[in-house]
C-alpha cells in the first residue's frame, strides 16, 4: 500500500503491481521505493530485504513453493545479467527491465539468404513446412503431413498462420496451384 496525502491526512490505497510483455521486453513496475537502505548496486550484489514478513511466513511453512528466501533476484541474474533495475525516486517507482531476444527467421537453417520477415516468430514445425515446400513448391497439405508425421490439421493451421504472417502464399488454384516463399 503506497500512501496518498490528502490535506494533512495520509490514506493507504492499494497499487498494484503492473506487468507488461512485449515483443522485445519485460517491464515490471512496483509501486513504492526501494526500502530503507537498498540501492540497485545492492541489489546487483545480491542484497535483499524482506518486504512482505506475513508472505514470507507463508513460504517458510512449506505452504508456498519457493527456492530459498531473498534469492529470487539472485538468481534472476544469474540467469540473465542483462536485468536493467530503474529506481525512479521522483515518480515513486521501482522498475524490472528485462531485454528480450526477438527471434527472426534469418537465424533458422534452410531458407537459403533469402530475406525473411523481421520479427517472425516461427516455430520448428513451421521452418520445417517453409523447407519442404521451398524443395517443392507443388506440395498438397496431405504430402507435407505424411513427411513431417503431423496431422493434416495441424499443417494446415500452421500454413495459414504463415500466410497471416505474410511468410507464404499460394499461387494459382488449390489444386493446380503452388506455393511461393515471400521474401
Amino acid at each position: 500500500m503506497t500512501p496518498i496525502l490528502s490535506g494533512m491526512t495520509p490514506i493507504l490505497t492499494p497499487i498494484p503491481i503492473r506487468l507488461f510483455i512485449f515483443e522485445d521486453r519485460i517491464e515490471i513496475i512496483n509501486p513504492g521505493n526501494l526500502p530503507d537502505h537498498l540501492t540497485v548496486e545492492k541489489i546487483r550484489a545480491g542484497n535483499s530485504i524482506q518486504r512482505n514478513p506475513i508472505l514470507a511466513s507463508f513460504a517458510a511453512k512449506g505452504l508456498l513453493p519457493y527456492r530459498g528466501l531473498g534469492r529470487g533476484v539472485r538468481r534472476a541474474l544469474q540467469d540473465w545479467p542483462q536485468i536493467q533495475f530503474i529506481d525512479d525516486r521522483n515518480g515513486c517507482l521501482f522498475t524490472s527491465l528485462v531485454e528480450r531476444p526477438v527471434p527472426l527467421l534469418s537465424k533458422k537453417e534452410g531458407l537459403k539468404g533469402r530475406d525473411a520477415p523481421i520479427n517472425a516468430p516461427l516455430s520448428d514445425l513451421q521452418i520445417q513446412i517453409l523447407k519442404l515446400i521451398e524443395n517443392d513448391p507443388w506440395a498438397a497439405y496431405e504430402d507435407i503431413a505424411v513427411t513431417l508425421e503431423k496431422d493434416r490439421s495441424t499443417i494446415k493451421r500452421n500454413i495459414q498462420q504463415l500466410k497471416s504472417l505474410g511468410v507464404l502464399q499460394r499461387s494459382g488454384s488449390k489444386k493446380k496451384g503452388s506455393w511461393v516463399i515471400v521474401k
